[in-house]
């Protein structure tokens, strides 16, 4: 809520007192800090029993908010409420460490850190630029990282212990959705039709991503079988413009800074949007090991707060340039304003000669949704990724903290979504999560 100030000693609009106060006290903070806990008591106590805004100032006029807080200190302490308040609020780490991957899906991350969203929730955090995905693995487990930038899929298979020894760990909130494209060298452009791809090399950046997953997704609905058919190979999205510019790659399936850099440089053109196969589909998300969300919930509630406020700023179509800006800084994402304006507005250039406009190019859309991580857990199963048989909802309820976001949802006067479990459509086809083995089984070309 935006604050108010009193002006000398004219009465003042909101609450009708004369004051030289600089704000008025009938204000509610926009962020509920350390610094502005006893604001947020005050007014929450004022609301409770003076009712709303028009009530509020009411009273506030008649009896001036010190007699009237007076009044309601007699029935409980306001002191005592600010002390339960801030004894809840207060994070159990004060200090963390959270690495990041330089993709424009770290856009939250970026913006809760440029944005001060972190410290007015009590955070003093280090955001480190990390160089692989592999890292942000090792640094998750070993607790160097408190929490970190992860790709949505990837929780799963550490939990699963699919590529090294199982480690528990948990998706909090998911960071962006959609902001992916299929990009092809230029030496491609008349191969628009998949089925003519037969013999391609591709790049993804991790081998079990969102990434990946949805390339093999899009190849096998054409007829392409991506083991046998094509190459499919992880390469840091760094690398990938250099290498579509060697020839080394044909195509790749990445974040857009990549895609767009491609195109920027003149090195591909972009073929499909990751939305077009799933619109609305996880891309990354916010990681961090269980036992930091039971020993320290204050820190991890601390941090997604900050997140959902960044994600909600992201969001807005009016930020967006000034979004753009932010992650195309040096500590950040550190590439051409132009490459992270194209897809953080969703008004960019194909490569191609076609300039498309594509509001929701990218997006921040928060909630760990169970059903998401189920279908994850049906295609690493589908290619074999997951050998033996698994529970999936079990898997996915216990690594997707969905319950956790219903509750700071609320908190935060966000949409709750009523189910854990959605009905998602990925390339036309509904996707039941009730019905996810009988879904699996209606897969032509799979390997599990």
């Amino acid at each position: 809520m935006r604050q108010h100030r009193h002006s000398g000693m004219a009465p003042c609009p909101t609450c009708g007192e004369r004051s030289d106060k600089l704000r008025c006290e009938a204000d509610v903070p926009a962020t509920a800090t350390p610094s502005n806990m006893a604001d947020l008591v005050r007014d929450a106590a004022l609301r409770a029993v003076f009712g709303g805004s028009p009530a509020r100032r009411a009273v506030l006029r008649s009896l001036g908010t010190a007699t009237a807080l007076a009044i309601l200190d007699t029935v409980m302490p306001i002191g005592t409420l600010q002390a339960m308040a801030e004894d809840r609020a207060k994070p159990e780490k004060g200090e963390l460490t959270i690495g990041f991957i330089d993709i424009t899906c770290a856009t939250p991350l970026c913006v809760a850190d440029k944005l001060g969203f972190f410290r007015e929730n009590g955070l003093d955090v280090e955001l480190v630029r990390t160089p692989s995905w592999a890292v942000i693995s090792e640094r998750l487990s070993s607790g160097a990282y408190e929490a970190s930038h992860v790709l949505t899929p990837q929780p799963l298979s550490m939990t699963l212990g699919l590529r090294g020894a199982a480690q528990p760990m948990a998706l909090s909130l998911v960071q962006n959705t959609n902001g992916d494209s299929i990009t092809l060298a230029l030496k491609h452009k008349e191969k628009r039709d998949p089925r003519s791809w037969k013999g391609m090399t591709f790049a993804v950046p991790f081998e079990i991503s969102m990434q990946n997953l949805l390339l093999r997704y899009y190849l096998a609905e054409h007829g392409i079988d991506p083991d046998r058919d094509v190459t499919i190979k992880p390469v840091p999205p760094p690398e990938m413009v250099a290498n579509m510019k060697a020839g080394i790659l044909d195509g790749f399936l990445a974040p857009d800074n990549a895609a767009q850099l491609a195109v920027h440089s003149g090195a591909g053109f972009i073929h499909l949007l990751s939305k077009e196969i799933w619109d609305g589909h996880p891309c990354c998300g916010i990681g961090m090991q269980p036992v930091m969300i039971k020993d320290a919930p204050n820190t991890c509630m601390a941090i997604a707060r900050a997140l959902l406020t960044a994600a909600a700023h992201a969001s807005k179509a009016a930020n967006r340039k000034a979004v753009a800006e932010i992650v195309a800084e040096r500590k950040y994402i550190n590439c051409p304003r132009e490459v992270a304006e194209a897809v953080l507005t969703g008004e960019f250039d194909d490569g191609l000669g076609k300039h498309w406009s594509v509001p929701n190019r990218i997006d921040f859309r928060p909630f760990p949704y169970h059903s998401m991580a189920v279908w994850m857990l049906t295609q690493m199963k589908r290619w074999g990724f997951v050998k033996d048989d698994i529970s999936y909802k079990d898997i996915a309820e216990k690594v997707f903290r969905a319950a956790e976001a219903q509750k700071l949802f609320k908190e935060a006067g966000l949409e709750v979504p009523a189910s854990t479990y959605a009905r998602h459509v990925i390339m036309g086809k509904p996707f039941d999560a009730d019905q996810a083995t009988s879904y699996l089984d209606g897969f032509a070309i799979k390997r599990g």
